[in-house]
């Protein structure tokens, strides 16, 4: 039930809590929608309409509304206004900052949401605070992210969430710091570490390794954004 639970932060690895809401697109089930589609979506609260750092961060996700699209994941707001607000303000901000907002935002002015999803705190008001929820197509919360009310999202960094779960779904990996420019191994994933001493001695002969327990590889047939060229290795690679 959608009750159970209510001002529980649900938790990575967990199905996202079912839940129907009415957004500026109409009705929806959440994460049954998506589910049905065979899509991720990233959710994501702000404190309220017609404030600048809110505003700032719609702009900022519909400017990259189309990098989402291209990994099949759909971006949904939500704040504690009503659907009329909302849409006063997406007109707001399409006519004095020539930017149109193409994704759903939820009204939820009763707090049913953001209580049931954690979002306010119990010291702080009503206000929801600043989250982000990534869920899989199969409707499991994969990622989540908590700022404060202060500080604008950096939506480089949600993108690469995404990009980099996609890519440990489908490849079998983990994904090292910065992803994919990390300093030690540049676009290059890590390979799950050995679970008993044979398999560990194969890996150090198929994979090149720092040790047994840190193997990585190239992912095959792509040459990922951040890649080093030859002769560009990262500082722990010089000299091995």
């Amino acid at each position: 039930m959608e009750e159970e639970g209510e001002g529980r932060m649900p938790l990575i690895g967990e199905e996202f809590p079912e839940i129907e809401v009415q957004t500026t697109h109409g009705r929806k089930r959440l994460p049954e929608e998506f589910k049905a589609k065979g899509k991720w979506f990233v959710l994501f609260s702000h404190p309220g309409d017609f404030t600048p750092v809110c505003t700032t961060e719609f702009v900022a996700f519909q400017n990259r509304f189309e990098e989402f699209e291209k990994l099949g994941c759909e971006l949904v707001g939500l704040s504690i206004d009503q659907v009329f607000s909302h849409i006063k303000w997406v007109e707001w901000i399409k006519e004095s900052l020539g930017v149109e907002i193409k994704f759903p935002i939820i009204a939820d002015d009763t707090g049913r949401v953001a209580k049931l999803l954690g979002l306010i705190h119990p010291n702080k008001g009503t206000n929801t605070v600043r989250a982000v929820f990534a869920v899989d197509p199969r409707g499991i919360l994969r990622a989540m992210i908590y700022y404060p009310q202060e500080l604008g999202r950096n939506i480089d960094e949600i993108l690469r969430m995404v990009r980099g779960l996609q890519t440990v779904d489908e490849n079998g990996v983990a994904t090292p710091a910065n992803w994919p420019k990390n300093d030690l191994i540049g676009s290059e994933v890590v390979i799950p570490p050995a679970s008993d001493e044979q398999t560990a001695k194969e890996r150090v002969k198929q994979y090149e390794c720092f040790d047994w327990w840190f193997c990585h590889k190239k992912l095959e047939g792509e040459k990922g954004e951040g890649e080093k060229g030859e002769g560009e290795k990262g500082e722990g690679e010089k000299g091995r």
